[in-house]
């Protein structure tokens, strides 16, 4: 049997992604549990699976590029990807904004948009209303003004421009080059991500706890190598034809252009291919992608035996994970990616936005549950002096502003 070309896209995302849902449900895989175990316990070694998986990709993305397999340069507009990570106006508030908004929704919700796809496919009832909630969301942000009025009204005034500067995009390849007046075609930025992911490397593995942990190293590696897989695909010969070739199809593919996983904007997808009547031309490559995370992390627990459905406690439960859906949605959106789709996807394109909203979901997610620690210990301390204490406790504010005490 002969695929189109947006099939054969079709095929490869669903079957990665399947191989992503058992792999990452089999391990554990999950940003905000490595943000908790390094918060709460002090322990990095899922951070450190997390950090590998971004270290592979960067690696193999700049290995792929360097072979000349994929066209990254796609990545800068917005006719050619989704998003477009490397896009040179650069709002630099919407990834600040939007990622802590983001990791606060994380924290909330019990995970991020995959570790909710992951849950649902092991059978947690809780996670159809997370769900629900981040396609919500994620649908008003994406298909009407609300994104715009809300935010990027006052944030886009403020955004760099970096062609302005000669600098191509807002990668830190680019950026580098642009620096030290290097010409576009210098392979400059070839060697910055090498030199960035050899560096990610040598701080993961010093650790000798993380370099006994084989299951992690797996996980870190796998995740990273699925994320360049998918690049592979949408960037490379595939991807260029079908982009070269969709102008001239009677419907154009929904969605398309040269993309990874992401576990967002996909919740939007979603909504519009059930609104227009489960109408075959709104199917894109997130939105497959994320049902084949479900279907493998079902097989996974089915085969494993820990297949168990859940639901909430009680109705403050049902309320918090409705919030945590809801910002993600919001966040996740602003911040053009999730914990996969900017750490990840978007970190392996060396756009500085990706860092920034990758650093700033970590800090609202850490900051959020040392929040509820403090809020836990003091039930009747002021919002203040909670939000207060959790910023020392990270290390944010100096010792001597600290309000509540440890217990």
């Amino acid at each position: 049997m002969e695929f189109d070309l947006f099939s054969q896209m079709l095929i490869w995302a669903f079957v990665l992604a399947v191989i992503l849902g058992v792999v990452a449900n089999k391990t554990s895989f999950c940003t905000m549990g490595a943000v908790s175990d390094w918060v709460n316990m002090g322990d990095k070694s899922r951070l450190r699976s997390w950090l590998l998986a971004i270290a592979t990709a960067i690696m193999a993305v700049m290995l792929m590029e360097w072979l000349e397999l994929v066209d990254m340069s796609l990545t800068t507009s917005n006719e050619t990807s989704n998003p477009p990570y490397r896009v040179s106006n650069f709002v630099w508030l919407r990834y600040l904004v939007g990622g802590l908004i983001f990791g606060v929704g994380m924290t909330l919700g019990s995970g991020c948009g995959n570790k909710t796809l992951l849950r649902l496919g092991a059978g947690n009832g809780k996670s159809i209303v997370v769900l629900l909630a981040i396609s919500a969301a994620a649908s008003l942000m994406m298909f009407t003004s609300i994104d715009y009025d809300l935010f990027l009204s006052w944030m886009t005034p403020l955004a760099v421009n970096f062609t302005d500067y000669g600098i191509h995009d807002q990668s830190v390849g680019s950026i580098v080059e642009g620096v030290v007046g290097a010409a576009p075609d210098s392979q400059l930025n070839l060697i910055v991500a090498a030199l960035i992911g050899l560096g990610l490397f040598c701080c993961i593995f010093k650790s000798a706890d993380f370099r006994a942990n084989g299951e992690l190293i797996v996980a870190g590696l796998v995740v990273g190598l699925l994320v360049a897989v998918a690049w592979w695909v949408t960037a490379g010969a595939l991807g260029q034809q079908l982009l070269e070739e969709a102008d001239f199809m009677d419907v154009r593919p929904y969605a398309l252009g040269a993309q990874s996983f992401t576990f967002v904007a996909p919740t939007a997808h979603a909504y519009q291919y059930i609104e227009q009547g489960f109408d075959s031309s709104y199917v894109s490559f997130g939105l497959v992608a994320a049902l084949g995370v479900i279907c493998g992390s079902f097989v996974y627990a089915l085969f494993s035996g820990t297949f168990r459905f859940e639901w909430f406690v009680n109705w403050k439960d049902f309320l918090m994970h409705l919030i945590g859906g809801l910002l993600m949605g919001v966040g996740g959106v602003l911040a053009m990616g999730c914990t996969i789709g900017q750490a990840i996807t978007g970190a392996s394109t060396l756009a500085l936005g990706s860092f920034m909203a990758f650093a700033a979901i970590v800090l609202g997610s850490a900051l959020s549950m040392k929040y509820q620690y403090y809020k836990m210990l003091y039930d009747d301390a002021t919002v203040l002096d909670v939000f207060v204490t959790a910023l020392v406790e990270l290390r944010l504010l100096p010792k001597k502003l600290r309000r509540l005490e440890a217990l």
